[in-house]
């Protein structure tokens, strides 16, 4: 069957459909990671987006049970040139059409996924909407210029309530902003007792688990939309050791008062180059954020940047110069990506155990 993508500048693309035949608009990005489609898909930071992977040949190992970054996948839909109906691979249980059709998520294949591509990054990010060959563009259009996206995504994929992940070392609070799981098994490999809670918990919920560390997750949209969490973390500067990735690296630069700004067409993949100030040291990392730090508005606060991205010079790592937190814009637990920047997990170990030390030395 046919099916078409209408982005809200009037341009259309027709190809094949496969997976839910549900209409969806969203947000229409990209992502120039060559494998990992299987962990794009589940990612929670993708709330609400069409997808679309610049690779042409996407599918072809399946899926399987063990790469998913989430439960329930929040994607609205996936672009790509040639989608495989014939995947090899040991580990694989069902094809790529076969899942999405369970989820209920459109696909599209057969498009120039290049030219959506070079669109987007001439023009930035737009609106899309995957529909049926009967809808009208004009319509589409006008609907799409109409029509706000959502502000609300963290609230829909974080957890609803705290849960527990035990362990026997350092106890570390893990606040959901749109979690991968990837961050929960580099703590759990720690044998951290870590325990996650929802995005609007408060400095007191925080602190009242009495943690030796809080991790700020990943997470999908606007960080200027979750105000509860900037307050929460305002709450907790200082007296615990904090870590954030992703959103909450953002989130954490806000709450510190710096300010942030919408990308034009923000970090997808599994490729991008960053940059350590302190050592000279570049590492391949994985990204997925539209929003960045605001270099300018550092001046007025006690953050140093630790890391840039070589691509485009914006800002990939911050650290507070009088408290004990550090943050990064990109994915040190990868998944799907290189794990070059894996080893940021054992330094939050490390400043978990020096802020101890320091503690011990102080109530002596």
């Amino acid at each position: 069957m046919k099916r078409q993508l209408i982005l809200e500048d009037g341009t259309f693309f027709v190809g094949e459909a496969f997976g839910s035949m549900e209409k969806k608009m969203g947000e229409v990005v990209f992502n120039t990671g060559m494998t990992g489609y299987q962990e794009i898909l589940s990612d929670p930071s993708y709330c609400g987006q069409i997808v679309t992977m610049t690779y042409p040949l996407i599918g072809n190992y399946g899926i399987n049970r063990d790469d998913f970054e989430s439960i329930e996948p929040h994607i609205h839909g996936l672009i790509v040139k040639e989608v495989c109906d014939a995947p090899s691979n040991w580990r694989n249980e069902m094809t790529l059409d076969e899942y999405l059709k369970i989820k209920n998520i459109p696909g599209l294949a057969g498009i120039d996924t290049r030219k959506l591509t070079r669109i987007i990054r001439q023009y930035g990010t737009l609106k899309g909407i995957l529909c049926d060959l009967d809808v009208s563009v004009q319509e589409a259009v006008d609907y799409l210029k109409s029509t706000n996206l959502p502000n609300d995504q963290v609230k829909r994929v974080s957890t609803k309530s705290a849960y527990a992940s035990p362990g026997r070392g350092h106890r570390v609070v893990l606040v959901d902003f749109g979690m991968k799981h990837g961050i929960l098994r580099e703590l759990n490999k720690r044998n951290c007792d870590v325990i996650v809670l929802p995005y609007n918990a408060t400095a007191e919920d925080v602190l009242r688990l009495n943690p030796d560390g809080v991790m700020l997750s990943n997470g999908p949209g606007d960080p200027k939309d979750v105000p509860e969490a900037i307050q929460m973390i305002q709450g907790i500067l200082g007296k615990v050791p904090i870590f954030g990735i992703c959103l909450g690296h953002q989130l954490f630069a806000l709450a510190c008062g710096a300010d942030t700004e919408k990308m034009k067409f923000g970090h997808r993949g599994s490729n991008h180059p960053v940059k350590h100030l302190a050592t000279g040291k570049v590492m391949m990392t994985s990204q997925n954020h539209g929003y960045t730090v605001n270099e300018q508005s550092l001046k007025q606060t006690r953050l140093q940047v630790t890391h840039v991205a070589l691509n485009d010079g914006t800002i990939e790592g911050l650290r507070h110069l009088d408290y004990p937190a550090f943050t990064v814009q990109y994915h040190p637990e990868a998944s799907p990506g290189p794990e070059d920047a894996n080893g940021l997990f054992d330094e939050f170990m490390a400043m978990i155990e020096q802020f101890q030390k320091e503690g011990d030395i102080i109530h002596a």
